[in-house]
């Protein structure tokens, strides 16, 4: 069963080495149009027990800043498998 928890973003990096282009064609650079995937790490607690994770957040979806608060949902038998909610 799912349940919903809050987390806290500890870090936030941006994965250069993956760049989506988002434009057919580039007309002012070569980064022009394109976009990054992100790995967020998040604190969050379940049942007095305290976890971090990394995520995999891909590109073009809304990033949290570090410090940010995100919904979370886990698995209720394996709170380690964790989805940010966005």
């Amino acid at each position: 069963m799912q349940k919903r928890t809050s987390g806290t973003v500890v870090s936030v990096k941006k994965q250069w080495w993956l760049k989506v282009n988002t434009k057919v064609i580039r007309t002012a650079g070569p980064l022009d149009g394109a976009t990054f995937p992100h790995v967020v790490k998040v604190r969050y607690t379940v049942d007095g027990q305290e976890y971090e994770k990394r995520k995999w957040i891909g590109a073009g979806q809304p990033v949290p800043g570090e410090g940010d608060t995100v919904q979370l949902v886990y698995d209720d038998e394996n709170p380690e498998d964790v989805s940010i909610v966005f």
